[in-house]
């Protein structure tokens, strides 16, 4: 698999069928249960060197989109610090 180009290679596998793989990931958080804090930084890290040799990260622009981010940021707060009704 290492002499096929990467962007192929991911597009060749690409999961068709999203229920099975949202069925895959019930199964497996049910029967794995919350990620160690090692696991999921390993875990990270090899999306992140993925991301890279794909050529989609770093992103170009890490501020891109940033206003929306914060909008929908304050959005949240909001809605959380208010009581609910009833």
């Amino acid at each position: 698999m290492r002499d096929i180009p990467a962007k192929f290679w991911y597009r060749s596998i690409m999961i068709k069928d999203i229920e099975i793989l949202r069925k895959f990931e019930c199964d497996f958080i049910s029967g794995q249960g919350r990620l160690p804090y090692e696991q999921s930084q390993k875990l990270f890290t090899a999306m992140w060197k993925e991301g890279v040799t794909l050529g989609v990260l770093p992103p170009v622009d890490p501020l891109a989109g940033i206003e929306v981010d914060i909008r929908i940021a304050r959005i949240l707060n909001t809605c959380l610090t208010k009581p609910l009704p009833g």
